[in-house]
């Protein structure tokens, strides 16, 4: 997994094949970093690669001390199953007022 910042995505490669096996795509400001979608080769579906692109686009957001904006719902939903992660999830802090 590597992140290709020109692209704004991240990249998951099998080891000896040339192809990206899967992508997670996103937006980032210095404060935030919000995945826009995720997708996963047919060939390589079913063998982790997008949970492992999960894994590690956010650990690298942890150690860059960014909040997560999950709006894929690939992202939203492995979040939601490894609460480990769920402090890195932005929360609107606006109000409404009457």
């Amino acid at each position: 997994m590597s992140d290709a910042p020109e692209a704004r995505q991240y990249e998951a490669r099998i080891e000896g094949e040339s192809e990206v096996a899967g992508i997670a795509q996103y937006i980032r400001t210095p404060e935030l970093i919000a995945f826009v979608h995720t997708e996963v080769s047919p060939q390589h579906e079913g063998k982790g690669i997008g949970a492992a692109l999960a894994r590690t686009a956010l650990d690298e957001a942890r150690a860059a001390k960014l909040l997560v904006l999950p709006t894929c719902p690939f992202f939203a939903g492995w979040i939601a199953r490894h609460p480990e992660y769920q402090d890195l999830v932005y929360q609107s802090r606006s109000r409404v007022s009457d």
